[in-house]
């Protein structure tokens, strides 16, 4: 598959780039940058904000990754939630895989980011990634897919083997090797279109 990674080189993205690329297919990273990053075909500099540009990129590969995420320094979100609705309202014809977050897991039918232990260091980030969630959700005749991680995902070991469910976490936490290698599974082998899905080590 031809499949862009748009994030590409941040910490899920570059691995979703190797692992994809370990299996022979063609990676695009794309990047504010436009770094390269080890296993792609070639790098690209797109912002992520520039739906002009992001949706004939996504329509000419068979799969796109979207790895970005909300500004961590402080400022707004809005950039990254903006992104996400002006890509849903273009309704690009391919698949687009996006990496979630956690804190809209639920146990019990309470989100984690509402539980009394979440940190509160990461709730605005978990408030906001609910929203792309939701967004997703309530689309219409776009081909989407949302993977949250496990509350706790860090560089570690690529096992090759993870635990899946769909809106209650099945773990407490899973490499970001073992999360790549659950993206380009989907993408090779589609479960999950037009939902969410999570996975843990």
């Amino acid at each position: 598959m031809k499949i862009n990674v748009i994030g590409a080189t941040g910490m899920v993205g570059s691995r979703v780039v190797a692992e994809a690329a370990r299996r022979g297919h063609e990676v695009i990273a794309i990047s504010r940058s436009g770094a390269a990053v080890p296993g792609a075909s070639r790098a690209e500099s797109i912002d992520f904000g520039d739906t002009a540009k992001i949706v004939p990129a996504i329509d000419a590969a068979d799969a796109t990754v979207l790895a970005t995420g909300p500004d961590r320094s402080g400022g707004s979100h809005d950039p990254y939630l903006n992104g996400h609705r002006d890509l849903i309202a273009a309704q690009p014809k391919h698949r687009v895989l996006v990496v979630g977050g956690a804190g809209s897991l639920e146990v019990g039918g309470v989100q984690l980011k509402d539980l009394p232990e979440f940190p509160a260091a990461y709730h605005k980030e978990a408030t906001t990634m609910g929203e792309m969630l939701a967004a997703y959700q309530a689309s219409q005749g776009l081909d989407w897919t949302v993977l949250s991680p496990a509350p706790m995902i860090a560089p570690g070991e690529r096992s090759g083997s993870y635990r899946v469910g769909t809106d209650s976490p099945v773990g407490d936490s899973i490499s970001a090797e073992d999360y790549a290698v659950a993206v380009v599974d989907e993408l090779e082998k589609p479960a999950h279109r037009g939902r969410r899905f999570t996975v843990a080590n």
